[in-house]
């Protein structure tokens, strides 16, 4: 007789598998489910135990159709995570995302976390403090790539009562590079733990969380998001001692630090 526990869904899918926050999950999101399906347009290497692996160009619709086959729960983390033209944008983010949600709504998959980002609100100022209701002001394609899937999977939800929530993801990386992502910073740890409660909140419908952990200074209200119960448990203080005050200001006009998508605004396409 077999003793190994009992896991609480038979197959989630994960896109985006062979990037940054992809290669993070994999490991640790597999008490999750018997199989772990992952997914990339790249190479992820060899499946391990209790893992699938689908190459898949999310534009491909028949290809994503496919890929949706006997999945319970989606954390799509696929598409360009930088700034780029439009075209490569259109493809991977929009027209791969499309894909994504029409596949899950025929497969009638019960919930997805979508991977949005802080870029869709780039444009509010450092010195303001947003909540989800709050209108979007993408400061790049990348971020209007997000605000298109956030309103996409409302959609859905109004519509076909598919449930969604979509994380606004802040910095995830080992540790804050400079200033700004002393706000930013979400931890491995709280990404984590931050995507299990949206797997597993009893009901979600359509929620919006910025996904950020326990820093001393937040331009985030995460009011519309409590229901979830994360409780985020590391903070950017511990990397304080990098940054030391300063009595260098930034120029009045660096709009690096005058809006919160920071460096973002200075990538893609330059107007005069």
């Amino acid at each position: 007789m077999s003793t190994a526990p009992i896991k609480p869904f038979k197959r989630i899918l994960l896109t985006g598998a062979a990037g940054g926050l992809g290669k993070i999950l994999r490991e640790r999101i597999k008490p999750w489910a018997d199989i772990i399906r992952l997914s990339d347009i790249s190479p992820m290497g060899d499946a391990q135990e209790g893992e699938e692996i689908v190459q898949c160009d999310l534009s491909n619709k028949a290809a994503v159709h496919e890929l949706m086959k006997d999945v319970d729960v989606v954390l799509h983390f696929g598409g360009i995570s930088t700034e780029n033209n439009f075209e490569a944008i259109m493809a991977a983010n929009i027209q791969g995302t499309y894909n994504i949600y029409e596949a899950v709504h025929l497969a009638k998959v019960k919930r997805v976390i979508f991977a949005s980002s802080n870029h869709v609100v780039g444009y509010y100022k450092t010195t303001d403090y947003i909540d989800a209701s709050m209108p979007t002001r993408p400061d790049g394609m990348y971020g209007i790539s997000k605000c298109f899937g956030e309103s996409l999977s409302r959609y859905y939800y109004d519509r076909f009562g598919l449930e969604t929530v979509c994380i606004r993801i802040g910095s995830s990386f080992p540790e804050p590079i400079n200033k700004r992502m002393m706000v930013t910073y979400l931890s491995y740890n709280d990404l984590v733990e931050l995507l299990r409660c949206a797997v597993f909140a009893p009901r979600v419908g359509h929620t919006i969380s910025f996904g950020v952990s326990n820093n001393p200074a937040s331009w985030w209200d995460n009011r519309y998001a409590a229901h979830l119960g994360f409780q985020a448990k590391d903070s950017s203080t511990v990397f304080a001692h990098k940054f030391p005050d300063s009595s260098d200001y930034p120029a009045a006009d660096d709009i690096t630090t005058i809006y919160q998508g920071g460096g973002f605004l200075l990538t893609g396409p330059q107007y005069k």
